[in-house]
């Protein structure tokens, strides 16, 4: 069933916006090219050409450390390598296969006597940053070359690769990326819409920000201290295998249901404008803690058409599932909020859909004031929309709406409610393109 939006006011006979008026308590850019607490490999710099051994089980990864002149880093072993290379003014990036190498990208480089250097890898997007003293700043990047010669998606190669450094002159440190920004809040909860809060945490997933677009994104769970705002700390890395790769699918959510946890997400991980769906997987993994690469499914979600951004509570018995269907991502996107219910994942029906909208996503099932509602940010009105659990119109929370489509991710923690999302503030943007964005903001009443 379709049925029409508002444009930015209440329609007659339906309740306005809540007497719920948030304000913006905080704003902060995470920012890491090695995720904090997930470091593999840091010790001195070592002479010579060093393969440490130490591996990354999916292509999301960074080596970084201080050099005079010529260096190299990345991934290396067994006569195959894809490195970042900075020499004689020059930096590049070079993958050697059967002992043949190729130089997929250079650009000239005027760097200091001594510098920070980095190569990271986002899913088979290399770049190579360098810090003169000013901040971490890509040199370079390239992807498409980089996949001609080899697909580091492919468990069977990188389990073949560690990470190697040559001509580094200080400390280097090796693991999995961390993120140029964050974006896609979602409060992991318990089956019934309840936080999942432990020590005055709040558990939530983000899509950790890549050097680049969509692919090059992937997901994390952190914890939010609720006593101190400032302090967004990552505590899981998540990989999804499927079609016999690792991909870095994100824009998600986390159930925890009994002795399991539900983890849905949408496959970004190797989006290519054919085609976007959401999936998903029951286990006893604890995916609150460590690095994990689940296997997924298609959600049997009841669509003809693209979807994304799931979120999912159980509401007298029912599972409801909101997400967002698109019937077109390419030349232009056009995208509208859903609702499904049923007694399982499995076995879903369409409640009704805003077929009104084109620029709305970000969905979001919240019981606000002792209702329940889909929520959903509207980027053509610059509006959170609110909806009943029958997708009727009910209003638009009154919350401040920043850049990008920001997500309305509410949640009520003692007898407060507290709203997290994102902005569109890019990082590097003319060298690396779209994609790497956004800062994490806090609101409350």
């Amino acid at each position: 069933m379709a049925v029409a939006g508002l444009a930015g006011v209440a329609l007659p006979g339906v309740a306005a916006a809540s007497s719920l008026e948030f304000h913006i308590r905080h704003q902060f850019r995470p920012f890491d090219l090695i995720a904090p607490g997930f470091v593999q490999y840091d010790v001195p710099a070592r002479p010579g050409r060093v393969v440490t051994g130490e591996r990354p089980v999916a292509p999301f990864c960074a080596v970084v450390t201080r050099a005079r002149g010529a260096v190299a880093a990345g991934l290396a072993g067994g006569g195959t390598s894809v490195l970042g290379r900075y020499a004689d003014g020059t930096a590049t990036i070079e993958v050697t296969v059967g002992g043949a190498t190729t130089v997929v990208e250079s650009v000239a480089a005027d760097l200091p006597g001594e510098f920070g250097f980095a190569v990271v890898v986002n899913e088979n997007a290399v770049t190579v940053l360098a810090d003169t003293g000013a901040g971490w700043q890509p040199l370079l990047t390239n992807r498409d070359g980089v996949r001609a010669l080899i697909d580091l998606r492919d468990p069977n190669v990188l389990r073949r690769l560690s990470y190697g450094y040559e001509g580094a002159v200080g400390r280097v440190r090796a693991g999995y990326f961390g993120q140029a920004g964050v974006r896609d809040p979602h409060v992991v909860q318990h089956a019934d819409g309840r936080p999942f809060i432990r020590d005055g945490k709040l558990y939530l997933t983000l899509t950790n920000a890549g050097l680049g677009f969509f692919q090059q994104a992937h997901w994390g769970v952190w914890t939010l201290d609720l006593a101190n705002p400032t302090r967004l700390t990552q505590v899981a890395q998540l990989f999804f295998a499927r079609d016999g790769v690792v991909l870095g699918d994100h824009a998600g959510q986390i159930v925890v249901d009994g002795d399991e946890f539900v983890v849905a997400m949408s496959s970004w991980g190797d989006f290519n404008f054919a085609g976007v769906h959401i999936r998903y997987v029951r286990t006893r993994a604890n995916v609150l803690s460590g690095v994990h690469v689940l296997p997924t499914r298609k959600m049997p979600l009841p669509t003809t058409v693209s979807s994304w951004d799931p979120a999912m509570t159980k509401i007298n018995g029912q599972w409801h599932v909101a997400f967002v269907e698109s019937p077109a991502q390419s030349p232009a996107f056009v995208f509208h909020p859903a609702l499904a219910r049923g007694r399982s994942l499995e076995s879903l029906s369409l409640v009704g859909a805003d077929l009104s909208l084109d620029q709305t996503e970000g969905t979001i099932i919240q019981r606000l004031q002792g209702k329940w509602y889909v929520l959903t940010s509207d980027g053509d009105a610059r509006v959170y929309r609110k909806y009943d659990l029958s997708m009727r119109p009910q209003g638009t929370l009154d919350a401040p709406y920043g850049t990008n489509i920001p997500h309305p991710m509410v949640f009520q923690y003692r007898n407060k409610y507290w709203m997290v999302t994102f902005d569109g503030t890019q990082y590097a943007e003319p060298v690396l393109g779209y994609g790497g964005h956004g800062d994490f903001i806090v609101m409350t009443e």
